[in-house]
């Protein structure tokens, strides 16, 4: 089971040199990835009608490609993954090149998780439909994976149409593996049918496991293999106690997961500094260094 982290980026500011000491030290201890979450814009609670939501607009979010084109350029091993860039608010043919040109500048390090989002101030803001997401979104796709595999591509979708023309360079990775995130069923059946992995929303391992169930029928309907389909769970900080931690892991990697990673995120650090304490100490419990 791979280890990663999750940038705490709504905690973390926005000091370049803290940002690339995070990553160089992740790297160096010896975590395989960092995953950052994706919000173009944040809502004001005040607005007219209100708003409910996980975050606002005071809460901070970098760009996920350009934040990850920053920590490549500053780390050789470290993987990057997007978990989740919301792609139905976004242009497909744009993440394309985005994801390409990250792909190629780090060597080859990028895995895309992709979903449909919860915000639709967000989508209403960038020009999208926020109503018509879930069916966009294999469209989107489809897509992707064509502009990441041929030099020329001829594609007329029900959304898209790409008229004999394609990206430059293309990417390492051809096509980039495509994780798909969220928590409903359509989401669930939706990446054992399509995705390369799938990106667990579930804090708890004995919460998660209906959505196990439902993406395993969902490889067996398409006739995919269990074997080789990826997992990627999430696991607290919490109260910093390493038996509690090495529970969880266990439970998890019984699962099947393949990846798990270290949010600090929520615990009250107040720091740069704190964050990193934190993901060096859960390493050196855990055995990572």
């Amino acid at each position: 089971m791979k280890i990663g982290v999750v940038f705490p980026q709504t905690e973390y500011g926005n000091d370049p040199q803290a940002i690339k000491d995070y990553a160089q030290a992740v790297e160096a201890i010896g975590y395989t990835h960092v995953i950052a979450y994706d919000h173009v814009l944040g809502a004001n609670p005040d607005r007219p009608g209100g708003w409910r939501g996980a975050y606002t607009f005071e809460s901070g979010f970098h760009e996920p490609f350009v934040l990850f084109g920053f920590m490549a350029g500053v780390t050789t091993r470290l993987e990057f993954f997007p978990g989740v860039i919301i792609l139905p608010q976004r242009q497909t043919a744009l993440v394309a090149k985005q994801a390409a040109s990250l792909d190629v500048l780090s060597g080859g390090r990028l895995r895309l998780g992709v979903g449909l989002g919860w915000n639709a101030v967000e989508y209403e803001a960038l020009g999208q439909d926020f109503h018509n997401r879930g069916r966009r979104v294999e469209e989107q796709v489809a897509l992707l994976r064509e502009l990441w595999t041929r030099p020329l591509v001829n594609f007329s979708g029900k959304w898209h149409s790409v008229p004999d023309a394609g990206l430059n360079p293309l990417p390492v990775q051809r096509p980039i593996p495509i994780w798909f995130g969220g928590t409903a069923v359509a989401a669930l059946e939706r990446a054992g049918r399509l995705g390369d992995g799938w990106l667990v929303n579930t804090r708890a391992p004995a919460d998660a496991l209906p959505a196990f169930q439902t993406v395993r029928n969902a490889l067996q309907a398409a006739q995919r293999p269990v074997e080789g389909f990826n997992i990627d769970a999430r696991i607290g900080y919490g109260d910093g106690n390493p038996d509690e931690w090495q529970r969880t892991m266990d439970l998890w990697e019984a699962m099947g997961v393949t990846h798990l990673s270290l949010n600090t995120m929520g615990r009250g650090f107040s720091t740069p500094a704190a964050h990193m304490e934190a993901v060096a100490a859960f390493a050196s419990a855990v055995s990572l260094t």
